[in-house]
């Protein structure tokens, strides 16, 4: 295996050249993927974290309005709960968002190609 690829490399050094643009290129759309899927996690995640903040403080407000204003005179309780329930309900979506892109594997695109190269070099070096 060692022999054959010492060969190529001294008489088409050209195919090795080549060979390492291509791992750079496929580096560089790996890493750009991964950037922008941090960057949208972190917008997500900065988007829940507003999102739990309002909930909160909307639900303290029809907390206290319930707690002073005598249930008789309240002509839409109902709001009382509606009101948090948005804003809880986009923190409760960023989130599960944010969990499904997690799950994708970072410089997959990358480890694929390095496992076909490494089982090529491999079959070559059974061969000779």
């Amino acid at each position: 295996m060692a022999h054959a690829l010492l060969h190529l490399i001294t008489t088409r050094p050209q195919l090795l050249v080549d060979h390492a643009q291509a791992y750079a290129e496929l580096a560089n759309a790996d890493l750009d993927a991964v950037t922008s899927a941090w960057k949208r996690q972190l917008r997500l995640a900065a988007a829940a974290l507003c999102g739990a903040a309002v909930a909160t403080v909307l639900a303290g407000v029809a907390l206290m309005l319930w707690a002073v204003i005598p249930a008789a005179q309240i002509e839409a309780p109902w709001a009382l709960v509606a009101a948090p329930l948005l804003p809880a309900l986009v923190a409760l979506g960023c989130v599960l968002a944010a969990r499904a892109d997690s799950e994708r594997q970072a410089f997959g695109n990358l480890k694929e190609q390095v496992q076909a190269d490494l089982l090529m070099l491999r079959q070559v070096g059974a061969v000779s």
